[in-house]
């Protein structure tokens, strides 16, 4: 079995867990393929992608670097949306993605998902997560144009990639 269908299976137990003294989980729930919901995910992605352009012509383009990231995670709640899934943790959508790709189940990209977040040890370049982090928790108050443009651009492509998917 591989890395990501474990860690999908892990992530199942954990929110099943969870639910057994609670209302609430911190993984992943099975719940019916909901085609409304994954539209609403792609609706608020198109919201954040809008605001990032916003933010960096304000001046707050550190602060775009979530809003870039949330865009694009929006998109994985979409797809997980489609398929019967209801996550509540990044890690497992990351697996939860890496599984209906390595299933055949969705035409994504994995270098294209592996640029959002990376499965591998060492990713062989800084992914959006890390950009998140670095200027979220970081004190630069300005992203470097280089890094936001490409960031800008990962984020449409996924974009585009999601409502096709989500239209299939």
């Amino acid at each position: 079995m591989s890395h990501a269908k474990n860690k999908v299976e892990w992530c199942l137990k954990k929110a099943e867990r969870e639910l057994e003294g609670s209302d609430t989980h911190r993984g992943l729930v099975k719940t019916e393929p909901d085609k409304k919901k994954a539209a609403e995910h792609v609706s608020k992605a198109d919201h954040y992608l809008s605001a990032t352009i916003y933010l960096k012509k304000g001046n707050f383009s550190d602060v775009s670097a979530s809003t870039v990231f949330y865009a694009m995670y929006q998109c994985l709640l979409a797809i997980a949306a489609k398929f019967g899934y209801e996550s509540r943790n990044q890690e497992c959508t990351f697996a939860l993605i890496n599984s209906l790709i390595g299933d055949g189940k969705i035409d994504f990209d994995k270098n294209l998902l592996g640029k959002i977040s990376s499965f591998e040890t060492e990713p062989k370049e800084q992914t959006t997560v890390e950009v998140r982090e670095q200027y979220q928790y970081g004190t630069s108050l300005t992203l470097e144009d280089d890094i936001y443009n490409e960031q800008l651009e990962l984020a449409k492509k996924v974009i585009a990639k999601t409502k096709l998917t989500v239209e299939e």
